[in-house]
Order: structure tokens, then sequence, then C-alpha cells
């Protein structure tokens, strides 16, 4: 299991950051989790009013995003998750939802955390997602590295 050697860097303040969540709504006990995740990061960080925007699936992520960068946002949350089944469709909509995340974040320089959960069944989501008795809590370490990308961002911007 992932996990060993994350950062544990102290939450910015980032009262001041327009921040955004744009969430799939397949597996909904799964994306319950992930929010649930995202949002105690956001109060951790003191984030006081972020826009949640649900979307049917993994897939559409990336266009949601992409509208989302393109009005401003300071940081975007992507959380998703696709379960493999047994044809590629898991194989297309993960590089889909991959590559369309990663190209929103450099065509508008704007951090997008990516908790897209990528798994084999249904048990790995689960140990992922946040919810009592997980291992994980890939909702907020995908808001929590939005937000310090964010930060960091600003502060290599300011000139000296």
């Amino acid at each position: 299991m992932s996990g060993s050697g994350a950062p544990k860097p102290e939450p910015a303040d980032c009262h001041d950051l327009r921040v955004a969540v744009v969430a799939a709504s397949w597996h909904e006990q799964v994306m319950d989790g992930l929010l649930a995740g995202a949002r105690r990061a956001f109060d951790d960080h003191k984030v006081e009013e972020p826009v949640v925007v649900r979307v049917p699936g993994t897939f559409e992520l990336p266009v949601a995003a992409a509208t989302l960068a393109k009005g401003g946002y300071d940081a975007i949350v992507a959380l998703g998750v696709v379960i493999r089944g047994g044809t590629p469709h898991f194989d297309y909509v993960c590089r889909a939802a991959t590559d369309g995340l990663n190209r929103v974040a450099l065509d508008h320089l704007t951090p997008v955390g990516f908790g897209v959960l990528t798994c084999d069944d249904e048990q790995q989501a689960l140990d992922r997602a946040g919810l009592e008795g997980s291992h994980e809590d890939k909702g907020y370490e995908a808001a929590a590295a939005a937000l310090a990308t964010a930060v960091a961002l600003r502060r290599a911007s300011r000139p000296y």
C-alpha cells in the first residue's frame, strides 16, 4: 500500500484563495469520503468558501476543471474513482482523466489536486477514501497538495 514517505507539512492559511472542487458521482460511498476529506483539508487550511461542482463521472473531471481554471480559481481539487472491470474502459478513463487534468494544470497554470482513485476493486477504493477504517485519506491529500502548490506558486511569483 502506498502512503509511506508522504510529506507532513503544516497547513498554511489559505483564507484568501479561491478554491474549487470538481467531483465525480459514481461510487457514492467512496466519493462521500473523498469530499469529506477535502473539506477537512479546507478547514485545516482556513479555506472559507470552496465551490463544489459535481459531474457524472471521472471522465468529465477535466472539462469541469478547465472551466473552473478559466474562471480564475487559485486551486482546483479533482476527485473521482475508477474501479477496474473486465474491459479496457478502465484504462481509457484513467488515461483521459490523468492526461486531461494535467493539461488543465499546465494550460491554465493552476494547481490541480489529483484525487482520482484508480483501483482494482471496491475495497482498495474504500481503503483510500478517508472513511472510518480507511488506511488513507486521498481527498484530504489532494486538497492539501493543491493548496500547498498554490501557496508555493504565489510566493515564487513575488519579487524579492
